[in-house]
């Protein structure tokens, strides 16, 4: 069992990657030691893409990468974000000035514990700033040597397109999964058109398509879930139903219904790269495993007919977050 090759535009990368948000924030407890030994579970399976960035566990995350590739930079491919900032009244602003970008890298740099970034991408477009002058910033760190590609997250097709005349953008990184589709309309075919790289973040639905996530008691209380429309409980509910029929398919074929759905994803072109998030070596491989499933047309179709768009109760974010998707 082994991750075969995609690119992201020109850069080579598993075809799979590992994102590790959740083993700093967001899911409930870490565990850094089982983080350690599930990064580099994935290194020996094939996964050469690790993402982070600069706002998980503020800072910690960054720094828990760095530690776990310490002697091992020269096999991965690290991938980190910056914009996000503390908000008035608690919650989270997006920065894009060119001054901030240069800042930001160097933070990232220091923490991660590396002389270069691979690929950097900004987390959400800042709607107060050009998204050329961001870009223009971050190409300046491409020239300085500090960063190798360039990549966006969240953006509008009509920003990929500007962000891209002023250098070529590798990756968009969106959320993508059977439940959460918005790509596909519009920002897709500029990608593709573009030869811009697709990376979906949250591939499993943050881990409730996987089925293991059957009773709204079992999200802890500081689990970052509750406070998301789709996983209120009236909405963790009815969404249920989704889980149910994949499980249904899963079974056929003796895999997960993760499994099923990482595999959609896997399968949307060869120039897509999920990123499914773990901190345990069980759900690493499992979620590797799936990279080895082979669909056919008909077999994709029952998966997507599994969670039609218009069945998904709830939107994925509170209008807070909402405003900076897709711009």
């Amino acid at each position: 069992m082994t991750v075969p090759t995609r690119r992201l535009g020109e850069l080579p990368v598993g075809a799979q990657g590992l994102g590790c948000m959740g083993m700093s924030q967001s899911y409930g407890q870490g565990d850094d030691t089982e983080s350690v030994a599930t990064i580099h579970r994935a290194i020996e399976l094939g996964v050469t893409l690790f993402d982070t960035a600069d706002v998980y566990g503020a800072g910690a995350n960054e720094e828990l990468l760095g530690r776990a590739l310490k002697g091992r930079r020269d096999q991965v491919t690290i991938a980190t974000k910056f914009g996000f900032v503390p908000g008035d009244g608690g919650g989270l602003a997006v920065r894009g000035n060119a001054a901030y970008v240069h800042e930001a890298v160097d933070r990232s740099l220091a923490r991660l514990g590396v002389d270069h970034i691979d690929l950097y991408y900004q987390h959400r477009v800042d709607p107060n700033v050009p998204i050329e002058e961001t870009v223009g910033a971050m190409a300046e760190l491409v020239q300085a040597g500090k960063v190798r590609y360039l990549g966006l997250s969240e953006a509008g097709a009509e920003s990929i397109r500007r962000a891209h005349a002023v250098h070529p953008i590798t990756a968009l990184q969106s959320e993508w999964s059977l439940w959460t589709r918005d790509i596909e309309a519009e920002v897709l075919p500029v990608c593709r058109e573009l030869g811009i790289g697709i990376v979906p973040f949250s591939p499993l639905g943050r881990g409730f398509l996987t089925g293991s996530l059957n009773s709204y008691d079992k999200l802890g209380a500081d689990d970052m879930r509750r406070g998301l429309p789709r996983f209120s409980e009236e909405n963790f509910n009815q969404n249920l139903a989704i889980v149910d029929r994949l499980n249904s398919l899963a079974a056929q074929r003796d895999v997960t219904a993760g499994q099923l759905a990482l595999a959609w994803v896997q399968h949307q072109g060869d120039d897509v790269v999920p990123i499914p998030g773990t901190k345990r070596r069980k759900y690493l491989e499992e979620n590797v495993a799936a990279a080895q499933l082979e669909l056919t047309a008909e077999d994709l179709a029952a998966i997507a007919a599994a969670a039609p768009v218009d069945s998904v109760a709830g939107d994925r974010y509170h209008p807070a977050m909402r405003q900076y998707v897709g711009r």
